[in-house]
């Protein structure tokens, strides 16, 4: 688990409208280059600065942090070390019968297998928001095809979750993970970085989902999965009264619990909502290319339009009949 000095070149400064890349100045891991601790300042002239602690970078503008996120975090903090095991069993028995209940189930969805890359070719990135402890990285290394390397990051708000991770993943021996404390709303990452983003079991806690997800869309490239789970009782199965209760109890943070599919970035396409188990749906959505921009069209009598690349001009009105 680490990001080194070259991993720089990814990150942003969260603080908007900076946006300016950042540079470390502290301890690296003589052995593994891993940034150990110190500062991240951005480039730009207010020279926003963030800590690196336990080679993690605290990547966030805590000013903006408010509402519901404000209120979770600190429980999950709190409840970090047996986050996992709950989720495991308790949840699990929560949703019985329910035989459909695995994660494997959405990360079918993220379509790993086509991430194959060539020789010299780059690696592909993947991003999970709100990776918490780690436990979606295993089946990250399973769904990806055989050898093939990727790089791994993975944000949080939650330093206990972090913390959480950091413990389980270090000393990898394949694929390392880069972690980093991070706001959904305002992931400190340059546009279109990552293969593969997704988010679960965050997306009904965040003070703003529209943001949110359109912060996912801006750092996916155009055309990937974007793929955001998180709790509504299924609508299309039958639940016993005691499902009901208890799916109540699990979400009484949110009022109305479901597929936000309201806050999808407009123009966005393939989009679809199917359940993942009695308690959980899943988004999927991708962000199409921004359109070729064509030169507009000359006025009566001027020059001919500029051909596009390829040797096509630009369409333009047909001859009159």
């Amino acid at each position: 688990m680490g990001i080194t000095n070259a991993d720089l070149a990814r990150l942003r400064c969260p603080i908007a409208p900076c946006d300016a890349q950042v540079d470390f100045a502290g301890s690296v891991g003589a052995k593994t280059g891993f940034l150990e601790s110190g500062v991240l300042t951005c480039r730009s002239g207010a020279h926003h600065a963030f800590g690196v602690r336990g080679g993690i970078p605290f990547l966030v503008s805590e000013a903006d942090v408010s509402g519901m996120d404000a209120i979770l975090r600190p429980i999950y903090d709190m409840i970090a070390p047996v986050h996992d095991a709950g989720v495991k069993y308790m949840l699990a028995a929560l949703q019985f019968p329910d035989p459909r209940a695995r994660r494997q189930n959405y990360i079918a969805k993220l379509e790993f297998g086509g991430l194959a890359r060539g020789p010299g070719e780059e690696k592909p990135r993947i991003l999970e928001v709100g990776i918490g402890a780690g436990a979606n990285v295993h089946l990250i290394d399973a769904a990806l095809p055989v050898s093939q390397d990727a790089e791994i990051w993975g944000v949080d708000l939650s330093s206990g979750m972090l913390d959480e991770a950091r413990r389980r993943l270090e000393g990898r021996p394949d694929r390392v993970v880069r972690l980093a404390l991070a706001d959904a709303h305002a992931l400190p990452f340059a546009d279109s970085t990552f293969d593969r983003v997704f988010s679960v079991g965050c997306a009904n806690g965040y003070r703003n989902p529209k943001q949110a997800l359109a912060e996912m869309a801006r750092v996916a490239k155009p055309g990937t999965p974007i793929v955001v789970v998180d709790e509504e009782l299924d609508p299309k199965r039958d639940h016993l009264p005691l499902h009901r209760v208890l799916f109540r109890a699990l979400t009484a943070y949110d009022a109305n619990p479901h597929a936000p599919l309201e806050a999808v970035p407009d123009g966005a396409t393939a989009c679809e909502v199917t359940p993942v188990s009695r308690f959980y749906y899943c988004l999927c959505f991708r962000m199409p290319a921004p359109p070729r921009e064509r030169p507009p069209l000359p006025a009566a009598g001027g020059t001919p339009p500029r051909a596009l690349p390829g040797g096509s001009a630009p369409a333009g009105p047909g001859p009159h009949a």
